[in-house]
């Protein structure tokens, strides 16, 4: 069978790069060697974000009192059910993937896709011919030597969406965003949870005073914190129970926990696709590619997380339209513009440079912070932790945007079109925005930068 175009994965940007192909006239087939919508549909961003819900609603209701409701009866997790919750968000969007593909005249062919050349690929014995092939097969968990991952005591962010009883002790084994966010839904729901993270902060890509405010969380939630911390082993006891070796501030110990959360990072998903055979050039696990995201090799491209850059979904997303539409003309994608979220309680959102990396480069710069203990529509809610950090250079034009607080993801677009559009403080500071909400707060917070701040 002959097409158009081949993708490889059906991931969000898989998916995304197939549909746009087909949009535009070309006959187009998607591999898929397990669920489509790959891992973040099934197994990650969505998923994780269903129980991050069922723990903030039974924060709510554990919170009744504060907001003047009378709540009779205990409130406790059954996470039987919170699982099965999450399990059917995550089969919906499944569903919905489907629906697309099929509405666009995709195919869809499951199977496990090796490279051959000249335009061929073979899936579990067939062979498929294509002009062009787009590899979008994207990642897994990173598994290190001295903490193999059993999936019973030592587990990846898979098992710790659908674990069968709630442990009363996990150690999480890294911080950033698939750390934090399982480190705070097993807080949330009573765990006793220790985070181990071996850079000097915890969330090591965020700005530091997002860092510090997000510490300061955690140990609400009666979290303990380890920074600058090696794990060197992880072995499971007589008990059953995971002895942690760790080696920090207060020298050499050993941790003892029910399930330790294996999240370190990722891997990327080309071993045993055909680059090997091909020559497509990779540097450590990585694809190189170009700004239209060709490989070395005519006719072969790669998106997503096996090429270097931000291993996020709607980057592969953006990729992926960059990549298709190349084909005829398109725009590069602007690394410099690519919002990040971590969605625990409080959220964290951020987009461009954060303050060290701002003096790292000897760039002039001011700062306008707006706290959300002056925000009305903060108070109204009873979420007030957090605040707006808005850093611009000389020439008033918006470096980076962190925030951390209630619904603080919803709120990051505006700050990301600043950046992109190449807005200006006053620009920010002068547009009306509605009252009372959230938002409010990057009106104020460039208010700040500007010396006119009415409400702090």
């Amino acid at each position: 069978m002959k097409y158009d175009i081949i993708v490889i994965g059906s991931g969000p940007g898989g998916y995304v790069a197939a549909i746009r192909a087909a949009q535009l006239g070309k006959k187009v087939a998607v591999v898929e060697r397990a669920e489509a919508g790959g891992v973040c549909l099934n197994w990650g961003c969505i998923p994780t974000k269903a129980l991050l819900k069922s723990a903030q609603v039974y924060n709510y209701c554990k919170s009744a009192e504060h907001y003047g409701l009378d709540f009779a009866g205990e409130v406790r997790p059954n996470l039987e059910k919170i699982v099965a919750r999450s399990r059917g968000v995550a089969e919906t969007m499944n569903k919905g993937v489907l629906f697309l593909l099929k509405k666009n005249n995709v195919e869809l062919i499951n199977g496990f896709a090796k490279l051959k050349g000249n335009g061929r690929i073979d899936v579990d014995g067939t062979e498929y011919e294509a002009d062009h092939i787009i590899l979008a097969t994207g990642a897994r968990p990173r598994e290190m030597p001295f903490m193999p991952i059993d999936g019973e005591h030592v587990i990846s962010s898979k098992q710790a969406l659908v674990l069968p009883k709630l442990p009363e002790t996990m150690i999480v084994v890294g911080s950033g965003a698939i750390g934090s966010e399982f480190a705070y839904f097993y807080a949330a729901l009573g765990v006793k949870v220790t985070i181990v993270e071996y850079l000097p902060q915890i969330m090591p890509l965020e700005d530091e005073e997002v860092a510090k405010t997000m510490e300061r969380s955690f140990r609400k939630l009666k979290a303990t914190i380890l920074t600058s911390t090696t794990v060197k082993s992880v072995k499971v006891n007589a008990e059953g129970k995971c002895d942690v070796e760790v080696e920090g501030k207060k020298g050499t110990e050993t941790l003892v926990a029910d399930i330790v959360l294996s999240a370190v990072g990722i891997k990327s998903n080309i071993e045993g696709i055909g680059l090997e055979e091909l020559g497509i050039k990779t540097e450590r696990d990585k694809v190189i590619v170009d700004k239209q995201y060709r490989t070395n090799v005519p006719g072969i491209y790669a998106i997503g997380d096996i090429v270097p850059g931000p291993a996020l979904a709607h980057v592969a997303s953006a990729e992926a339209l960059c990549c298709v539409n190349a084909l005829s003309v398109s725009e590069p994608v602007d690394y410099t513009t690519i919002p990040s979220c971590v969605f625990t309680s409080p959220e964290v959102a951020s987009v461009g440079m954060t303050e060290r990396q701002v003096k790292e480069m000897g760039i002039d710069y001011k700062v306008g912070r707006f706290p959300f203990t002056a925000s009305g529509k903060a108070t109204a809610a009873g979420d007030r932790d957090g605040f707006v950090k808005l850093i611009f250079d000389q020439n008033d034009k918006l470096l980076g945007a962190h925030l951390v607080g209630a619904n603080v993801t919803e709120m990051l677009a505006e700050p990301t079109l600043a950046k992109s559009l190449g807005a200006t403080v006053q620009q920010i500071a002068h547009t009306i925005h509605a009252h009372p909400t959230m938002n409010e707060g990057v009106m104020e917070a460039a208010e700040v930068a500007l010396g006119a701040a009415i409400h702090v």
